[in-house]
């Protein structure tokens, strides 16, 4: 499936947040302006349509979807029972490349889909190379016995030991657990699913 592969902290300077997932991210850090040319004299003021945009590229860029896939996204969230914001940020949540993130089994969602696309995930036992593969109520997520083994994921659970998961998650090790469907609370609160539900709706 297409994917971005251009500059990551290209996207983190255009939506001036964080979008790599990395709490150390240079364009956060050094407090860049927006990219581009006269990209120093200071964000324009956005018109609403431009507000509405503006966070749908962000959450889309994000959860590293493109689109096509996101406006799939949309249209199957609109046709559920729960309120189509809802729906869809559950949609996006729940996707493997994300969960692994979520787990911890990964620094950012691109090493995490990494992970994934590279045949190193298994769901339920199963070997799952889809990312964008969604996760149901008693899913187990492990990494594969060489994965497990492998330096920088050991790292990893060294420096993510005793953090905090989502409240859907669980995890002992490098296995997780999906204990129930994530709720709006469980989700990044900088997000306004609102605007983009509107940008749809025009």
């Amino acid at each position: 499936m297409a994917r971005y592969t251009g500059p990551k902290h290209k996207l983190c300077r255009a939506e001036g947040t964080a979008l790599c997932g990395l709490s150390t991210c240079p364009v956060i850090r050094k407090n860049a302006g927006p990219p581009g040319q006269h990209g120093q004299k200071g964000r324009r003021k956005l018109s609403e349509y431009g507000i509405q945009l503006r966070e749908k590229q962000k959450v889309k860029r994000i959860y590293g979807v493109l689109e096509r896939q996101f406006e799939k996204y949309f249209n199957l969230a609109s046709r559920q029972k729960a309120t189509t914001g809802d729906a869809l940020l559950n949609i996006l949540e729940t996707r493997l490349d994300n969960v692994v993130y979520r787990l911890n089994l990964a620094k950012t969602r691109f090493q995490a889909r990494q992970l994934v696309s590279h045949g190193h995930i298994r769901v339920n036992g199963k070997k799952v190379t889809i990312p964008s593969y969604n996760v149901k109520i008693g899913d187990i997520i492990t990494l594969s016995e060489k994965t497990s083994n492998l330096d920088f994921i050991k790292k990893l659970q060294e420096e993510t030991k005793g953090a905090n998961l989502p409240l859907w998650l669980e995890k002992k090790a490098t296995v997780g657990k999906i204990k129930s469907m994530p709720k709006r609370e469980d989700i990044d609160s900088e997000i306004n699913e609102r605007l983009i539900v509107e940008f749809y709706s025009r």
